[in-house]
Formats: structure tokens, C-alpha cells, sequence
């Protein structure tokens, strides 16, 4: 079977290498000894890795190009600071590195403007957390990285969320085949705004039409500001199916409101 030809900065994809845990080990020995070609060689032979991380970011509007070279920046620095000493996969060690690299890149390239002192504290988390999880070989909490900056857990988790990029109220969280579930589904109204148009004679007429569990589905959801996922609860279904009848409800008092 051939692979499709894809070029990324130029790199033909298709024709990446592969390279083995062996053969890995030598070449860091043959890099760690001077060996130039050797670090090379352990760079190509692993531009698999970044391209398996940057599709974990095809939603975020950046060029793939872009990713990509940010990866292989992250990809060399977890090649030099590598320990052949460590009980742990390479993979393992350069996965996280990759990611925190493009992470940075996207925060730095964020319109969002963060005060100085909350990114300060996220950038250090981020630097504490990197060096645990390289020291346990695992993610650390919260309180551990407070600990290790010497500030509150809550400063460290909203420093932290300070930076994270926006995400888009139509972005799908869910989709079972039928009509997906988006993050603005999610959210109540407290307020209810947007069901000033449900006060109307006309609307409150047609919802006198739909059936009991119709209008009990709407009452929940634009009266009493709740989400899809606490009506779906509260009536024993589950939240995809609240959708669906959500939008044929709307869509039977559409034809209602115009009959």
C-alpha cells in the first residue's frame, strides 16, 4: 500500500523514517560523543512524533507549517536534554516537550491580553510542571507545582486558565451521528436574554401544541436556564436525545406559529 504524498515544510511526509529503539540508543551514544550527523540523523528519524501532536491542533486556525516547525524546535530540545540513563521511552520524554513548545508559541501568538504578573506565575508552573513530570515521569497536580513556586494552588490553576486559548461557543463537543452537541449547549442563561421571544403570545400559543415531554424540554431549557445536560438528567434521557427534541420542538412551533 503507498501513502498519499503530503509536504510540510517541504518534508514529504510519506517518506519519513522510522527509526528503532536500538538503533536510537546508538545514535544518542554517537551524538552525546560529538557526532553531529548522529543528531541529525535522530531528528529525521522522528518527525513522526510531531506530526502525530500538531493534528491535536488542527482546530486552532494556525498554519500547519507553522506547527510543525514549532514541534521540531520542541522535538531537538527534548533530543539534546534526553537522559539514556532514565528507565523511560524516548517517545514518552518527547511527546510532552513537543506539545509544551507549540502551547507556548499559540499562548505568545494570542490576541487575549494577559496581565504581566498572571503570566509570569503560568510560566513558571508551565517550567515547574515540565520538570516533574520529567523527574516522576508523570503529570503533577496543582498543589505540587504551588509547592514548588511557593504560591497558593488557586493563583497557580488561575494563572494557568488565564492563559488557555478561547474556545468558540459553536465548537462540537459531542456527536453520536445525529446533530452534534456544541459548547454553547452547555451553558445556562441566568439571565435569559434570549427567551424574551418565548414571552410572546403567539410563541406561548404554539408551545400549547407540542407534546408533554416537548414542552417540558423547553420550559427547562429557556425558562429555567438550564442546561442540556441537567434536563437530560432530570428527565432520564440522554443528552443527545434532548437536542434532537429540543430542535424539532423549535422547528413544529416554527411551522405552528406560520400555519
Amino acid at each position: 500500500m503507498t501513502r498519499n504524498k503530503v509536504e510540510i515544510c517541504g518534508v514529504d511526509t510519506s517518506k519519513l523514517p522510522v527509526l528503532k529503539n536500538e538503533k536510537m540508543r546508538i545514535l544518542f551514544r554517537q551524538m552525546q560523543e560529538g557526532d553531529i550527523s548522529a543528531r541529525e540523523e535522530l531528528v529525521n528519524g522522528n518527525l513522526r512524533l510531531v506530526l502525530s501532536v500538531i493534528q491535536r491542533f488542527n482546530n486552532r486556525g494556525e498554519y500547519v507549517d507553522d506547527l510543525f516547525q514549532v514541534g521540531c524546535i520542541g522535538l531537538m530540545k527534548s533530543i539534546d536534554n534526553f537522559d539514556l540513563g532514565q528507565n523511560v521511552k524516548f517517545s514518552t520524554y518527547a511527546v510532552p516537550m513537543i506539545i509544551g513548545e507549540i502551547r507556548r508559541y499559540l499562548r505568545d501568538n494570542n490576541p487575549i491580553r494577559v496581565s504581566r504578573s498572571l503570566r509570569d506565575i503560568a510560566y513558571k508552573s508551565l517550567q515547574i510542571r515540565d520538570k516533574l513530570m520529567t523527574k516522576n515521569s508523570r503529570e503533577p497536580n496543582p498543589t505540587e507545582i504551588a509547592k514548588e513556586l511557593g504560591v497558593t494552588k488557586e493563583e497557580v490553576v488561575f494563572a494557568l486558565d488565564a492563559i488557555q486559548d478561547p474556545v468558540s461557543l459553536f465548537e462540537p463537543i459531542y456527536n453520536d451521528g445525529g446533530d452534534p452537541i456544541f459548547v454553547m449547549d452547555q451553558i445556562s442563561d441566568d439571565k435569559q436574554k434570549d427567551i424574551q421571544w418565548l414571552e410572546d403570545i403567539a410563541l406561548k400559543e404554539a408551545m400549547t401544541r407540542l407534546n408533554q415531554r416537548e414542552n417540558m424540554i423547553l420550559q427547562m431549557r429557556f425558562f429555567q436556564g438550564k442546561t442540556q445536560m441537567e434536563v437530560a438528567d432530570e428527565i432520564g434521557i440522554s443528552q443527545a436525545q434532548v437536542s434532537r427534541l429540543e430542535k424539532a420542538a423549535i422547528h413544529q412551533m416554527n411551522k405552528n406559529i406560520q400555519s
